[in-house]
């Protein structure tokens, strides 16, 4: 059975994702339809990877995602259908693929679908649903486009390692309002070499042990911990840690290895 997931920024109030979800049903009635987020910020391309990158994993091979973020992002877009891991992924080639993947892709094609007069301002309808459901039938993927070698890279701001200090940034803010940063388990263990530590960011508010669970401490109080996605997170048991200790996407967070 096909499973294709979506991710746009198109929300719950309005007709689009409903009429995406009616398309890919008229070709393949008994695909199993994934919503992965709606709530996406309007062209928030690393929010859309951030939320993607760490929940494809988890479903099957062969599942289709279609990633409707920023699809005009131009005056010319280029669509591509990008194959890695054994998933597939079909969005605009707007820097979102080199967000999603730490290595090249197995494959990258860019797609010859042109949309029609009817369609042609909404490509997540007219383009991404026809080259989803083509992929989902197990059609060949060389009658819809071809291959190529390459897309647009953005990148993001990187953790920096000076010495005995790690500086990152907070890349993202959960619905709880946990602050999840750009540093990596990988890169706090082997920079820290089991050392004492202070974790600082804003307002001179500091951690300086990592926990395992939300209530290793009392309620109402902070904490750091390596979440699900493997990067540090700051957040507070049963609080608000964004709001109330004042972080922002963005936001400096350092380390310092005593």
């Amino acid at each position: 059975m096909a499973i294709i997931t979506l991710t746009t920024d198109l929300g719950h109030r309005d007709f689009y994702q409903a009429a995406l979800k009616g398309a890919i049903l008229s070709q393949i009635p008994e695909a199993r339809i994934v919503d992965i987020s709606h709530q996406i910020s309007s062209y928030n391309i690393p929010q859309a990877a951030f939320i993607l990158k760490n929940s494809y994993k988890f479903f099957p091979q062969n599942t289709v995602h279609v990633v409707g973020i920023d699809a005009d992002y131009n005056q010319s877009p280029r669509y591509l259908l990008v194959v890695n891991n054994g998933h597939y992924f079909i969005g605009a080639d707007n820097g979102i693929f080199s967000l999603l993947f730490d290595e090249k892709p197995e494959k990258i094609i860019q797609l010859n679908i042109k949309p029609n007069a009817e369609f042609g301002h909404f490509p997540l309808l007219d383009v991404f649903v026809k080259a989803a459901c083509h992929v989902a039938m197990g059609k060949d993927m060389n009658e819809i486009g071809t291959l190529t070698d390459n897309y647009h890279h953005s990148s993001l701001m990187q953790p920096v390692l000076d010495g005995n200090i790690i500086r990152g940034s907070v890349i993202y803010i959960d619905s709880f309002q946990n602050v999840i940063t750009n540093i990596t388990r990988e890169l706090f263990e082997q920079s820290g070499a089991k050392r004492p530590f202070d974790i600082y960011f804003r307002r001179n508010e500091s951690i300086n042990k990592i926990s395992t669970h939300y209530n290793d401490v009392p309620q109402g109080e902070k904490l750091a911990l390596f979440s699900i996605t493997n990067f540090l997170e700051i957040a507070i048991n049963k609080g608000n840690a964004a709001g109330l200790l004042g972080l922002s996407p963005g936001d400096m967070v350092r380390i310092e290895f005593k």
